[in-house]
C-alpha cells in the first residue's frame, strides 16, 4: 500500500471497501414488517414506542374527543407547567432562563432567595480551569463549534478529581458547571476558528460576574461587548424553549442510553452534542436561514403570494434551492397544528424585526408560514396536519442578532444543557438496568472456510 500524504484522502480502495460493506448492511426493509419491528423505535403511523418515563417535560399535539385522538394546538409542558405560562410569568421584564433551568433541574419553581442563590452559583461556575484557553481551545481550532465544544467537554474531564464519580451531588455538581461553562467553550472555540483560519481579530472576553446567561453570551461573543435590553431578551426566551423537548428526542434519549452505563458526566454530554449536531436534530434553523436567502434572491416580489407560493413549489418539487424536496422549518414528527414554540417565538421575532429595520423580511417569514402548509398539501399525501416548527424563527432571530452560522446550533446544545443535566439525574436516581434493546439477526450461518481455500 503506497504512501499517503493527506490524513482525510479517502482511496480508491476506501471506496472498494465501503461499496462492499454497503452491500452487507442493506437490510430488506419487508423484514421491518414481517418480524414488526419498530424501526427507528418509531410505529408505522410515526408515533414514537414508549421506551421509558418521564416527569421532567411533556409534548402535546392530540387530544381526545368522543373517544378518538384528534390533532391539537401543541402545547410543551416543563415539570408540568406549560411553557407558554412560564414565559407570560416573564412580562415583568426580569430573565427567566436561571429561574427554568431552576424548575427542570429540581421539579419546583424557586422563591426570590432560591433563584438568588441559584443565579450565584452559576455565575460562580463560570469559570474556566487555568490556562485552559491558552492550553485547549486556542490549539487546532476546529471548523465545526460542536465538536469544538465536545472537544472540550471531553477534556475538563482531566481537571475533576471526581470526574467518575456517579453520585447526584457530585453529578449535580458537573452539570451546574457544564451549563455555566458552554458558552465559554463554545464562543472562545468560534473566536478562535475566526482568528486563525478568517484572520480575523481575536477577542476573548472576560464571563460577566453578574447578570443572565443571555447577557453573558452576547458581553463575551460581541467585540465591543454591547447589546439591547431587547436583545438580551429575546435570546434569554430562545434559550428557554430550546432546553428541552421530552425523555424521546434523540439527544435526550442518548443521555439515558448513556448515562445508564454508569460513565461519567462529560463522556454523556459529549454523545448527547454529538447526537443533536446532526442535521436531523439540531441544525435545522442553519438551512431555514439558507433556504430564505435563496428565496430572496430568486423571488422578485416578496409580497406576490403566488411567486412565493410558485418557489414554494420548486422546493418541494426539487427544483429549487439544495433539490432535496423539503421546506425546512415546515412540520414536526409530533406537532401538526402548531409547535408552541413557534408561536412563543414569532411574537418577539416581530419586535426584534421592527428593531432590526428587517419588518419587510418578517413579513416574507409570515407569508411563508401561511402558504407553506397549503402547498404540501397539494402537492403531497398528508397523513397529519404540518405546520412551522422552532426552527422556522430562530434561524431568522440569531441571524437578527448577529451571531455566525457556526454558532446556531451550539446555542441549542447550550440551552439543551439544562434539559439533559435534568435526564441524567433522572436516569441515575431510578437506578435502572443499563438501556440495551433487542436487535433480531437475520443472517444465514456459515461453515467457515480455511484462508487456503478462499
Amino acid at each position: 500500500m503506497e504512501e499517503r500524504n493527506s490524513y482525510s484522502d479517502i482511496t480508491p480502495e476506501i471506496v472498494r471497501l465501503a461499496e462492499i460493506s454497503r452491500k452487507a448492511g442493506v437490510i430488506d426493509t419487508e423484514l421491518f414488517t414481517k418480524y414488526d419491528v419498530k424501526r427507528g423505535l418509531r410505529d408505522l403511523n410515526g408515533k414514537g414506542v414508549l421506551a421509558g418515563l418521564t416527569n421532567i417535560s411533556d409534548v402535546r399535539a392530540v387530544k381526545t374527543v368522543n373517544g378518538e385522538s384528534v390533532p391539537c394546538d401543541g402545547r410543551l409542558f416543563y415539570r408540568g407547567y406549560e411553557v407558554r405560562d412560564l414565559v407570560g410569568g416573564l412580562r415583568d421584564g426580569r430573565f427567566g432562563f436561571e429561574e427554568i433551568s431552576y424548575l427542570l433541574l429540581f421539579n419546583k419553581l424557586p422563591s426570590r432567595s432560591e433563584l438568588e442563590e441559584f443565579e450565584k452559583l452559576l455565575i460562580h461556575y463560570r469559570s474556566l480551569p487555568t490556562s485552559f484557553v491558552r492550553d485547549i481551545i486556542m490549539k487546532a481550532p476546529s471548523k465545526d463549534m460542536m465538536n469544538t465544544l465536545a472537544r472540550s467537554i471531553l477534556t475538563l474531564y482531566s481537571y475533576d478529581d471526581r470526574a467518575d464519580d456517579v453520585s447526584l451531588p457530585n453529578v449535580l455538581r458537573q452539570c451546574l458547571q457544564l451549563i455555566s461553562l458552554c458558552p465559554m467553550l463554545t464562543i472562545y472555540g468560534y473566536q478562535a476558528y475566526s482568528h486563525y483560519h478568517d484572520g480575523n481579530s481575536l477577542y476573548i472576553h472576560q464571563p460577566l460576574t453578574t447578570g443572565s446567561m443571555a447577557e453573558n453570551i452576547l458581553h463575551i461573543l460581541r467585540p465591543d461587548s454591547s447589546y439591547t435590553p431587547l436583545e438580551a431578551r429575546i435570546l434569554d426566551i430562545c434559550m428557554i424553549l430550546h432546553m428541552e423537548h421530552g425523555g424521546g428526542n434523540n439527544s435526550s434519549f442518548t443521555t439515558h442510553v448513556v448515562t445508564s452505563s454508569l460513565t461519567d458526566t462529560y463522556s454523556v454530554m459529549a454523545a448527547a452534542i454529538g447526537s443533536l449536531k446532526g442535521p436531523r436534530h439540531g441544525g435545522a434553523n442553519i438551512k431555514v436561514i439558507q433556504m430564505f436567502e435563496d428565496m430572496k434572491a430568486k423571488v422578485r416580489d416578496w409580497t406576490d403570494r403566488e411567486e412565493v407560493a410558485r418557489y414554494l413549489k420548486r422546493l418541494l418539487n426539487k427544483e429549487a434551492f439544495d433539490h432535496a424536496g423539503l421546506i425546512y422549518g415546515v412540520g414536526h414528527a409530533i406537532y401538526s397544528k402548531s409547535d408552541p414554540r413557534a408561536v412563543i417565538l414569532k411574537t418577539f421575532v416581530e419586535k426584534l424585526s421592527e428593531e432590526k429595520g428587517l419588518h419587510e423580511e418578517f413579513e416574507l417569514y409570515n407569508l411563508v408560514e401561511e402558504l407553506a402548509p397549503r402547498v404540501i398539501s397539494g402537492e403531497r399525501q398528508m397523513y397529519k396536519g404540518v405546520s412551522v416548527n422552532v426552527d422556522f424563527y430562530s434561524g431568522f432571530v440569531y441571524k437578527m442578532l448577529g451571531l455566525p452560522t457556526e454558532l446556531f446550533t451550539p446555542i441549542f446544545a447550550i440551552a439543551r444543557m439544562v434539559g439533559w443535566s435534568a435526564h441524567r439525574m433522572e436516569e441515575l436516581a431510578n437506578n435502572g438496568k443499563i438501556i440495551r434493546p433487542a436487535y433480531k439477526a437475520i443472517g444465514p450461518d456459515h461453515k467457515y472456510i480455511p484462508l487456503e481455500k478462499r
